[in-house]
Parts: structure tokens; C-alpha cells; sequence
């Protein structure tokens, strides 16, 4: 189907600002751009509480922040944003994970990991595993009870995420990967990078300025950068894998969901009609932009009930 209207006159609006894109400038550029925008997100869900903590890592502490929903936590989500492994701060997905932890009955944990390229490949990856492996020992002290555990995030953060969990694998028992378009390969040439690669919010041009500043060349095709790549996917959790239909992304998503259920793995996969990369965080403008993170959400609560039966 078409662009979504709203989409399509966002980056009209853009065009005709001449707002730069992702990757003409600066890491600090791009972070200050995005941060920009985070008004015109629009409120938060209230929730029951939000708490700014940290998390200890073998690198030394990183911040977090937890948001509790008004009910009792059915689980806890860590949730690991999106930008690229450049761009991204607690601020920005604050408003996200309000709907989240309200919509799923789902504690939301959000760790701060370290960006690129101040913090090279693997530096975030040991980040989001040691929040991971904090989470599932916490648990019950950050929820006030016992509750099943659930890997969530979008784009660089859903690689982020997909590849703690194999790398955790028999370490940390987790109900369920929630990834929205996800980073899973670093094949560039792929028919959506052709067909979506110029004139979207993420643009092919984006993507080899996000891989560049993550890690070396040479370093691209490895499984923690690419979990396409890996050779064994079989034992991971069950995944709920969206993609967006006018996204570069969109293919290896997909292909990813394939490898999964090749592996063993249950998974559902998702193509969301009409939205680009970066539609989650516009749940409150957009109205299939929210039924696509209720969908999310119903699956996480899905998984956390089935694992509390």
C-alpha cells in the first residue's frame, strides 16, 4: 500500500526545511537532532512510577530507568532502544515505554548502553548482556515479585537485543524477543535498500554511516553484528518480529524471521502496510502506528502469562 499520508508529508515538511539528514553530520549533531524532536512525540501514558537506577556491567555502572505500570508487573521488559548504536538517550523512549508498560501490565526496563563511536563494537552488545543478565537476578526486587523476563527493542537495538539472547543462551531464560525492524545483516544491496534506500527516515546512506561508526569493516559480516549470519539459531526464545514496508530493513527482517522457525524457533512475523523505519516512537499521531505497538505489546503480555501458567 501507499506511504501512510502522515509519513509521506513528514518527510515532505523535512525536504522543504532542509533538515539533514541522520548521517550529514556529526554523531553529536545527529543525537542533538533527534533529541530536538522529542517534544513533538507527545505525552506519556501515566504509569505507576518511574525510577532512574543503575546497572552494573563489567565495564563499570550504566543508568537505566524503570517504569512500573499502575498494576502489578506480569513481567519485565528490557528494552533497548533504537539509533543506529550512535544515536538514542533514556529521553527519547521514555514516552514509548509508558505505552509499553501500559498496554502489556509489563514493568519497562531501559538501559543506557554505550553509543558508538565513542564506544566501539563490542562496548554496547556487553552493555545490553549485563542488563539482561541484571534483570533476570533482579527481577523480583525491581517488580516486587518473580516474573518471566522478555527482550524487547527496535532497529539497532533489536539487533542489540536478538544478540545478547544467543549469546546468553541457557544463561538467561527469557519468554520472549520482541523485535521491530531489526538490523540482522550487513548486506547492503538488498531489493528494499534498492527500493527504499533515498528519501525515507532511514536512508542506505544512513545505514553505512551507523555501521562505520559501530565497528570496522572487516568487522561487519560477524554474527554479533549480523545475526543473519549466524550459524545456529536453534534454542532461542520465541520471537515476535515486525518490519516496516517502506524500510531498508524490511528484507533481512524477514529473513531473519525465516532463519528462526528454520532453527525451531517459534516466531511470528509482522510487515506493517504503509509505515517506514522509526515508526514506534509516533504511537500518539499515528493510528496504525499504535495498533502496531498494541499488537506488541498483547504478544509480550501473551508470552509473560504463558510463562507464569
Amino acid at each position: 500500500m501507499p506511504l501512510h499520508p502522515f509519513f509521506q508529508m513528514m518527510m515532505e515538511s523535512f525536504a522543504a526545511a532542509g533538515r539533514p539528514a541522520l548521517s550529514d553530520g556529526t554523531p553529536e549533531q545527529s543525537r542533538a537532532l533527534v533529541a530536538a524532536g522529542r517534544a513533538a512525540l507527545g505525552p506519556g501514558a501515566e504509569v505507576g512510577s518511574i525510577n532512574d537506577l543503575s546497572i552494573p556491567t563489567r565495564s563499570g555502572a550504566i543508568p537505566a530507568r524503570l517504569v512500573l505500570p499502575k498494576t502489578a508487573p506480569i513481567g519485565l521488559v528490557v528494552y533497548l532502544h533504537g539509533g543506529g548504536w550512535v544515536i538514542g538517550e533514556l529521553d527519547d523512549y521514555e514516552v514509548l515505554a509508558r505505552h509499553l508498560a501500559t498496554l502489556s501490565g509489563c514493568a519497562v526496563l531501559l538501559p543506557d548502553y554505550r553509543l558508538a563511536p565513542e564506544h566501539k563494537f563490542p562496548a554496547g552488545l556487553e552493555d545490553c548482556e549485563d542488563a539482561l543478565l541484571f534483570a533476570a537476578e533482579k527481577a523480583s526486587e525491581l517488580c516486587s515479585a518473580n516474573v518471566p523476563l522478555v527482550v524487547a527493542g527496535d532497529s539497532a537495538g533489536a539487533n542489540l537485543g536478538t544478540v545478547a539472547a544467543r549469546r546468553l543462551r541457557g544463561r538467561v531464560d527469557l519468554a520472549l524477543q520482541a523485535l521491530l525492524y531489526p538490523v540482522t545483516d550487513c548486506d547492503v544491496d538488498r531489493p528494499s535498500y534498492l527500493a527504499h534506500g533515498e528519501g525515507l527516515p532511514l536512508t542506505r546512506k544512513d545505514m553505512l554511516w551507523f555501521f562505520d561508526h559501530y565497528a570496522r569493516r572487516v568487522q561487519h559480516g560477524h554474527s554479533d553484528i549480523s545475526p543473519l549470519r549466524a550459524p545456529d539459531l536453534s534454542g532461542l526464545p520465541p520471537a515476535l518480529i515486525v518490519t516496516a514496508e517502506y524500510d531498508v530493513l524490511r528484507d533481512e527482517g524477514k529473513a531473519y524471521a525465516d532463519r528462526l522457525a528454520e532453527a525451531g524457533v517459534p516466531v511470528t512475523h509482522r510487515c506493517a502496510a504503509g509505515l517506514p523505519h522509526g515508526f514506534a516512537r509516533l504511537h500518539n499521531h499515528v493510528a496504525a502506528v499504535d495498533a502496531e505497538i498494541r499488537t506488541v505489546a498483547a504478544a509480550i503480555a501473551a508470552a509473560c502469562n504463558r510463562a507464569r501458567a
